[in-house]
């Protein structure tokens, strides 16, 4: 005869679910106990690496390792997830010297991960293991352990990862963390991975798709001065524009040059000379955009250059436009 089990009632399951909570708050609290030098060790080998950051993790576990590849990205730290049984397919190709490879196994002998060890240190990556047994084989082989045991399962049955892939969890969030202060990981920056997000100090999603056009300035608010000119009448059209430059173009409006607040200050270092050309102290072929670029493209190439305004060309090289990091601010493109 099939036994029937006896249909709980709604105070048992309200303590078990009170327990289960219990068990897998205690795992994680028993965790602060040993954060200790191991894990200063491995903030140091991960903040230090000349790579990326490999998280790799098979079943309850692979679960966990592609969160922890996920915060880590989008914390400043460049990290992605590898599946251990993939990675002896070919995978392994994602793993070069330099890299810093993260392998999260509660027993800490998972065949998957112990078959891929060798050849990710072959490789030259480094790695970090977070179990719970200090004397499993992924654990001796590593650069550094983490220990994430935890006294029991929440399950019933002492069986179903729950606590340990809380506990694997919470310690990969605070490596994340950790990982963030070290690297001046800052609000802003945050805002920059999270482009869709709905962050307070964050523009609209509407706005990340706002294009150099609809940021720049135009027409008459434009300063430009012809080639030939000189620098007493850049400097005039400079303070006209309040836009830190002038443009200088040709006969048919196409620039050939900049010129900005910083080449004034070093033409006045050598001389006092402003009746001379501008076409001998300013910068020829400047880094210039397109109007159909992204306004966020246009904050790149300011950051990769460290300039903080730009010209807009067309197709032809004409001038069309120009455009600072204020009007970039006052858009909520930063």
């Amino acid at each position: 005869m099939i036994k029937v089990a006896a249909r709980p009632t709604k105070s048992n399951t309200l303590d078990l679910a009170r327990n289960v909570l219990q068990i897998e708050a205690d795992a994680v609290r028993a965790l602060a106990a040993r954060v200790d030098e191991r894990f200063l060790a491995a903030v140091d080998l991960v903040r230090t690496r000349k790579g990326r950051v490999v998280v790799s993790g098979i079943g309850k576990s692979g679960h966990i390792a592609r969160k922890i590849a996920s915060t880590l990205s989008s914390t400043g730290t460049p990290a992605y997830f590898v599946h251990p049984a993939e990675a002896s397919h070919g995978d392994l190709g994602m793993i070069e010297s330099g890299d810093v490879f993260v392998a999260i196994s509660y027993s800490g002998a998972s065949n998957e991960l112990l078959e891929i060890v060798p050849q990710v240190k072959r490789r030259g990556a480094r790695l970090i293991a977070i179990t719970g047994n200090a004397a499993s084989p992924l654990a001796r082989e590593a650069d550094v352990h983490l220990d994430a045991s935890v006294a029991q399962e929440a399950c019933p049955l002492n069986l179903a990862p729950t606590a340990s892939t809380t506990a694997a969890l919470a310690l990969g969030d605070a490596l994340a963390v950790a990982l963030l202060d070290a690297h001046g990981f800052t609000a802003a920056d945050f805002a920059r991975t999270h482009p869709r997000g709905r962050l307070p100090h964050q523009a609209l999603a509407g706005q990340a798709l706002l294009h150099v056009e609809e940021v720049m300035r135009s027409g008459d608010a434009v300063p430009r001065v012809p080639a030939g000119s000189s620098i007493r009448q850049a400097l005039v059209e400079m303070t006209r524009g309040r836009i830190g430059m002038t443009a200088v173009v040709d006969g048919a409006g196409k620039v050939r040059g900049v010129f900005t607040d910083g080449d004034l200050r070093r033409t006045l270092e050598k001389s006092n000379q402003l009746d001379r050309r501008v076409d001998e102290v300013m910068t020829a072929s400047p880094k210039t955009v397109r109007r159909e670029m992204l306004a966020a493209e246009a904050v790149h190439v300011m950051e990769e250059s460290k300039i903080n305004q730009l010209l807009v060309v067309d197709e032809q090289g004409a001038l069309v436009g120009a455009l600072n990091m204020h009007d970039l601010f006052r858009a909520k493109v930063i």
